[in-house]
């Protein structure tokens, strides 16, 4: 073999590389047995030969110049790998990729370098799936395996080499002169493309999901974060945690799929429970995202606003915000100190006044601090909101102000207790919290209006709850009914407000529970709310829960709650049966 057809190699010499050409051509036109015997011979110097050809590979700077300086590669390297004997061998087959890898071009340049992309990809699908030739069938039966269980051992094997190349740290900042090892990261993505739904195949999608981007050469192909956020949406791929949470670092639009996959399955099933809510948000992984990535928690927050915006007073909406707002701060609270960003960095816009007072979970206080607390809270809101009026501030702050609120709600649903037991005197401002709460884009006389008819509801309840002797009177629990209901009178109170401090009133006060049953029964089911009062129960029952009470009021409220929906099951119930009789 002339220099002219070998080409310049530094390490390799032209009577080398003229012997393990003819030995390539050798093996591939014959099966015979001496063949075979050949090729085992020379396994040893082979992936010695090899061994110096990836050198002199890494030593050039493109395709271009390794095809041009060492021409014989591609036949060379093509006729090995179609070689099973040679393929067999895990080391020689190591070997082979590794120089595949390095001819891969992750920006290709001309028509050479695009070939030979194609051709790479070809050998690399062709070494993973199953292969019809005579020689393969022969080494096959030979081993004893099926051929079924031979492809898969092989792809697991090419896998594994995978895994450790894409493992390897970035090299191009020791060497600029010498292609980059982080060259192999796109390739072993482009090469993944076909095989992403393998099961296989999953280490190596995680370890190039995790990958550290080193330099600018260690992009994912785009086809391959296309194919893995369709396969894992379709839920067709199985990943790990932490290489689900990488693929939505890497792809925009594979998180905002998981997100609106989130909404819809929660918004779809209204008369969701509380417990199966967290346990859905908690198995899609994205508050753990969000903990390990405040841009991310930016973009789920972005989405949140929107639906807010569009399914204005939706109540499953908001319990999903706050309930993904605690896994979310669960999720914070379980990282290590180093790995842990201030939580200004999550909540951007928010005014920080309020950001620690309504973060502070009140199970974190006393009890006898949480009216002087909520009473901190509320007047903030109130100047933001007189300030809002005024025009000195603008309405992105209330409403910024407003979705930390609904982040945060267990503080709303303190306010709910408190206003049990609360004074005449003191009501004032927990009730101007439920009704922002629940009323947030109204201005001036709409809110004093609705703080009137709050009041009107408080005042029903406590003399039902507190002051009445049976009979119930009925004047009193029409009324209630009528506030529950939708009113053609504007500005209407939010049911959802009335049921919630019905709700509270039963749990909490000290009315015998045969009383507050009848309240709860009459009252609910003259206004029809009955999955809304369910709804109210579950939440308290749940937050007492986290909160871990004194185990005298929980046992309190568990059972009432229980025997208070109980009630509200079986009214349902028959309300069914009744309207499928008629």
């Amino acid at each position: 073999m002339s220099q002219a057809q070998t080409g310049s190699m530094a390490g390799l010499k032209p009577q080398e590389v003229a012997f393990w050409l003819g030995k390539a051509v050798e093996w591939g036109q014959t099966e015979s047995p001496d063949t075979q015997r050949d090729t085992c011979l020379h396994l040893g110097p082979l992936r010695a030969f090899l061994q110096l050809l990836l050198t002199d590979i890494h030593m050039r700077s493109s395709t271009t110049e390794t095809m041009r300086t060492i021409p014989f590669v591609g036949q060379f390297l093509g006729r090995l790998c179609w070689n099973p004997y040679v393929t067999a061998d895990a080391e020689s087959r190591s070997l082979l990729l590794q120089s595949l890898w390095s001819l891969y071009s992750e920006e290709p340049h001309n028509a050479v370098e695009r070939k030979a992309n194609q051709w790479i990809r070809n050998v690399l699908c062709q070494l993973a799936t199953e292969e019809e030739d005579s020689a393969t069938h022969m080494l096959v039966k030979h081993m004893g395996l099926p051929p079924k269980e031979y492809n898969v051992k092989v792809l697991r094997k090419l896998v594994w080499l995978l895994v450790e190349e894409v493992g390897e740290s970035c090299s191009g900042l020791a060497d600029p002169n010498q292609r980059c090892s982080c060259d192999s990261v796109l390739a072993a993505s482009v090469a993944c493309v076909p095989l992403v739904t393998c099961p296989e195949t999953a280490p190596l999608i995680g370890a190039l999901l995790q990958r550290p981007v080193t330099c600018d050469k260690a992009a994912l192909s785009q086809d391959f974060l296309d194919a893995v956020s369709s396969a894992y949406s379709r839920k067709c791929v199985s990943l790990e945690a932490q290489a689900v949470v990488s693929l939505w670092c890497h792809n925009l639009a594979s998180l905002e799929g998981a997100v609106m996959s989130l909404l819809d399955s929660v918004l779809s099933n209204p008369a969701c429970i509380p417990h199966n809510l967290e346990n859905t948000i908690t198995h899609s992984l994205l508050p753990k995202a969000c903990s390990q990535h405040g841009s991310i928690f930016l973009i789920v927050n972005d989405i949140f606003r929107s639906m807010l915006v569009q399914v204005e007073g939706n109540q499953t909406l908001l319990s999903l915000i706050h309930t993904f707002t605690i896994c979310f701060l669960r999720e914070l609270a379980a990282l290590q100190p180093q790995e842990c960003v201030s939580l200004k960095a999550f909540f951007p816009h928010t005014p920080q006044s309020l950001l620690a007072p309504l973060l502070t979970h009140p199970s974190e206080m006393a009890q006898e601090a949480w009216p002087e607390h909520l009473a901190w809270i509320t007047a903030s809101l109130q100047r933001l909101t007189e300030e809002e009026e005024e025009g000195n501030r603008g309405q992105c702050g209330v409403f910024e102000a407003w979705f930390l609120l609904v982040q945060c709600a267990d503080w709303l649903e303190v306010a709910n207790q408190l206003l049990v037991s609360a004074r005449p005197q003191d009501c004032g401002p927990l009730l101007w919290l439920l009704t922002f709460y629940h009323h947030p884009t109204n201005r001036g006389h709409q809110r004093t209006q609705q703080l009137v008819a709050a009041r009107e509801v408080w005042d029903h309840l406590r003399s039902l709850f507190l002051l009445s002797a049976p009979p119930l009177p009925a004047d009193r629990l029409q009324s209630l009914a009528e506030l529950m209901s939708a009113v053609p009178q504007q500005p209407s109170l939010d049911s959802l407000l009335v049921v919630s401090l019905l709700g509270n009133f039963a749990v909490f006060s000290h009315n015998p529970l045969s009383g507050a049953r009848e309240i709860v029964r009459m009252v609910v089911q003259r206004s029809g709310l009955v999955r809304e009062a369910v709804c109210v129960l579950n939440m308290v029952e749940l937050r007492l829960n986290r909160e871990r009470a004194s185990s005298s009021l929980t046992d309190r409220v568990t059972l009432r709650t229980r025997a208070l929906r109980g009630t509200l099951t079986h009214m349902a119930q028959h309300d069914t049966h009744t309207h499928g009789t008629t």
